[in-house]
């Protein structure tokens, strides 16, 4: 025999605990597994299936939802002393892989201003066992940039140096209906790898009558730590990005609000080649009719929406559409009100024709109506630039420098000096900096940078791996860019 395995003072405690907490364990599980045994060949408990469905859901897709921690400045301190102080500030969202090669998406809110950005993308389940999932749930931590963000629809689009991570599939949201199932993933209150339930309150509400952004309203239990994770269907198939809540206490009151899927599929690819988004438009300007509307125009009906203005020279004008047309429909779907026609218009896609049905009086009509890009500030600029004449090579950036023609074009600017960024190009190593279109290089490595050339010519004395920090003006806001020459 060998010696007698003898235990001294902590090392007892711990064997002690150790054989306390499997007790209990197997307390908790030895019924449920006798009950499985009892009730087998009896029918099968729709409960139980109920269970087995959402466990099949969450472990499909908490893989791809990740933990977004974001360091910045703000002010601090309460009352009228808190525009005297900035500090450091630290907060924590969501956000959902969307491609497998480091892209992921979360909301614009949560990391405009930030200084830096990490990651937290949960480990695979095979590296995951039961009781690490009950005490603390890990995960890599990575380090992620913008790539590009609209404040207009409150998506950002970050990226992190991986590949091979668990997408999440984007899902066709004209399947959605009232009244279905989803899930909300995310960080709630900062607790990583949370899920609630809930059901699909409307598909299309415009909580703010004066912002045509529309969002699918859902009484799944959203929280400040949510913002940007993922609303999914039974399906496990991405609906919505979760943005905001209605409430008075500051916590879940079933009023939540996701920003639909069919926006996201437009905006994402936009956002992560151009860094903001091209909207589509057609130049028409649009109302509600409301009964005293109707019958002072003599309409043929008394609600929907109806074309208040054509601007000229604009495709809808081109088109025949008319100042009090009435819009039945979009593409064949259905234009019941004011939100219902927003949603469908911030889904058209630039370069495409959309069919527009419409009411003339008593007589129906189909219009094909061209979808042009509506131009960005910084779309303008592309058309200044010369490959060649404005390539920065080693940034992968087309820049222009801020002149006395350039500086009326931008009237916000903080200074008038500087090299804008007019575009990011395609096959150059380093097309995934942290630039993004409509940034303007003030400084590089604490020297100022004077023209185009002088930019050039200091990143020649640059080798590869060795540091970099732009001094960048971006809404607005001097901020550091830091990272290292590739």
């Amino acid at each position: 025999m060998g010696d007698p395995i003898r235990f001294r003072g902590s090392e007892l405690t711990k064997h002690c605990m150790v054989s306390i907490f499997v007790f209990v364990l197997c307390s908790v599980w030895a019924p449920r597994l006798q009950g499985q045994t009892i009730q087998q060949g009896q029918p099968a408990n729709p409960l139980h299936q109920l269970n087995g469905a959402i466990e099949t859901i969450v472990k499909r897709v908490a893989p791809s939802v990740v933990q977004v921690i974001v360091t910045g400045f703000g002010p601090v301190g309460e009352g009228n002393e808190a525009s005297l102080e900035v500090g450091a500030q630290r907060s924590v969202a969501s956000g959902v892989i969307i491609d497998p090669d480091g892209y992921i998406i979360t909301s614009a809110h949560v990391v405009r201003g930030a200084q830096h950005i990490e990651v937290v993308i949960p480990l695979p389940p095979s590296e995951t066992s039961p009781v690490d999932s009950i005490l603390r749930s890990r995960g890599h931590t990575l380090e992620a940039r913008t790539l590009g963000l609209s404040r207009e629809i409150d998506l950002a689009v970050l990226k992190v140096d991986a590949k091979g991570l668990p997408a999440l599939p984007i899902g066709d949201y004209s399947l959605l209906r009232q009244g279905e199932l989803v899930f909300a993933f995310g960080s709630p209150g900062g607790l990583r790898n949370s899920v609630t339930m809930g059901v699909v309150s409307a598909i299309a509400r415009q909580p703010d009558p004066d912002n045509p952004m529309v969002y699918i309203q859902t009484d799944a239990p959203i929280n400040p730590g949510n913002s940007g994770g993922p609303l999914v269907d039974v399906d496990g198939e991405l609906v919505g990005i979760n943005t905001f809540i209605l409430s008075q206490s500051g916590g879940n009151e079933g009023l939540g609000f996701a920003i639909p899927s069919g926006i996201v599929a437009v905006a994402y690819p936009q956002l992560r080649k151009y860094g903001h988004v091209h909207r589509g438009e057609i130049g028409v300007g649009v109302q509600s009719i409301t009964p005293s509307m109707a019958a002072g125009l003599g309409l043929a009906r008394d609600h929907g929406v109806i074309v208040s203005d054509v601007l000229p020279g604009s495709p809808a004008k081109a088109a025949g559409l008319r100042m009090q047309d009435i819009i039945i429909s979009v593409n064949d779907g259905p234009v019941d009100d004011l939100p219902s026609f927003s949603l469908r218009a911030y889904m058209l896609r630039a370069g495409t024709s959309t069919k527009f049905t419409i009411l003339r009086g008593l007589e129906k009509l189909d219009l094909q109506i061209p979808v042009v890009e509506h131009q960005h500030t910084a779309d303008r600029l592309v058309d200044l630039v010369d490959r060649e004449k404005n390539l920065v090579g080693k940034l992968g950036i087309l820049g222009i420098q801020i002149d006395k023609t350039i500086a009326p074009m931008l009237p916000d600017l903080r200074e008038d000096s500087g090299v804008i960024v007019a575009a990011k190009t395609v096959g150059t190593s380093a097309v995934d900096n942290p630039l993004t279109v409509g940034d303007v290089i003030h400084a590089l490595n604490g020297t100022t940078v004077i023209d185009l050339d002088y930019l050039r010519t200091s990143l020649q004395s640059i080798k590869f791996n060795d540091p970099v920090v732009l001094q960048i003006e971006r809404e607005g806001t001097m901020k550091y860019l830091a990272f290292r020459m590739n």
